[in-house]
């Protein structure tokens, strides 16, 4: 293991010297492709990368997915390994995710101990919502269909390998919204001759901030942030046009959807109370990532298997995640596995200064195994 664990390393510190943003994935695609090869499994290629490893005469599959992209972050860590893309970082340990799923596919082709198929998923773009979306509108659903569907994210200070999910909601969704305000730009020092667009806006993001205070129900989990504020104002010249955009997250659609409505209520009446135009884009990116029963049992089982300390029915996320297209489509497990909780492994995701922690290669790899091993059993003679 202690080779294997060498190999994983190495490997994780090439993805990460080489980041590459969503749907820009070649290099890492190409790589990817090339371990998987090397391997000896059935490698497709398309928008993504997807290996077949079968075993055995059983008819079962499942799928383990791992993302790929990385975010438009400026690194600043200090260790020897650093982005080489300037202003690319993986930043969210979809570095870790590759290697760790890479390793369960060295183990399980050296092994060949289950009875039926895996499919390893290594899915573009997770970071804006649409690389799961568009696998599945490729058809790698229908070409290698699977009857369940997993995925693990690292969790910086959680302690490390700990395994955690949880039945139901494990995600929020994630909707975007623009508003766009349009008054009359004037002179600085002669307000009352127009209307200011970025007065009425700030009250527009005031507004804004009572609908979950005031019209969601208590422990709804629902945020609204205003992220941007946007003005073609000057020194000495009232902006006759405002921009806000920010996002929403939401446990449950109809909580988006009343968020929605309630959003441009408000909108309509400020504006028009002020006597400005106005209007506001709402769109639903990341969808509610809803794990289901059965995995979720296959995820505890595993954990257990593989000696991992594990919380079982953890509080659900507030971030959001792409691998709910594919919990959509079929019956599936999203898990949390501790990234450590010290140095730049505690530090939060997103953080300039974060990284994955290469300790968690040969668990994460284990645990994949475990899992499979378990969900499509060998006949014993």
């Amino acid at each position: 293991m202690d080779d294997m664990s060498d190999r994983l390393t190495a490997l994780r510190r090439a993805f990460h010297k080489a980041p590459e943003l969503g749907f820009q994935e070649a290099q890492t695609k190409a790589r990817v492709a090339e371990v998987l090869r090397g391997l000896g499994l059935e490698v497709h290629e398309g928008v993504g990368v997807v290996g077949v490893l079968r075993a055995g005469t059983g008819n079962r599959a499942i799928g383990l997915r791992a993302d790929m992209d990385a975010l438009p972050i400026r690194e600043r860590s200090t260790h020897d390994y650093p982005s080489e893309n300037e202003g690319v970082m993986h930043a969210c340990g979809h570095d870790g995710h590759m290697a760790m799923l890479l390793g369960a596919a060295e183990l399980l082709a050296g092994s060949r101990d289950f009875d039926g198929t895996v499919v390893f998923l290594f899915q573009p773009n997770e970071e804006h919502g649409l690389g799961a979306q568009a696998m599945i509108e490729e058809g790698v659903l229908e070409r290698f269909p699977v009857e369940e569907v997993y995925a693990i994210h690292n969790l910086p200070g959680a302690p490390l390998g700990q395994v955690s999910t949880r039945k139901g909601l494990i995600c929020n969704s994630e909707s975007l919204f623009e508003i766009r305000v349009q008054g009359q730009g004037g002179h600085a020092s002669m307000p009352h001759v127009g209307v200011d667009a970025l007065t009425v806006a700030a009250e527009m993001v005031l507004a804004l901030q009572t609908i979950v205070a005031r019209k969601m129900a208590p422990g709804s989990g629902a945020v609204l942030s205003v992220t941007e504020f946007l003005t073609d104002g000057q020194r000495n010249v009232l902006p006759g046009g405002a921009i806000l955009k920010g996002d929403v997250r939401a446990q449950a659609p109809e909580d988006r959807a009343a968020i929605e409505a309630h959003m441009r209520r408000l909108i309509e009446g400020i504006a028009a109370a002020h006597g400005v135009s106005s209007e506001m884009e709402f769109a639903t990116e990341f969808v509610e990532t809803i794990n289901a029963a059965e995995p979720v049992d296959a995820v505890y089982c595993a954990a257990e298997v593989a000696g991992l300390d594990l919380i079982r029915e953890r509080p659900s996320m507030s971030f959001s995640e792409d691998f709910a297209h594919f919990a959509n489509a079929v019956p599936g497990c999203f898990l949390l596995m501790g990234n450590g909780e010290t140095g730049a492994a505690g530090e939060p995701l997103h953080s300039d200064t974060y990284d994955f922690n290469d300790d968690l290669l040969p668990i994460g790899a284990g645990f994949w195994a475990a899992l499979v091993r378990d969900r499509l059993k060998a006949e014993k003679d």
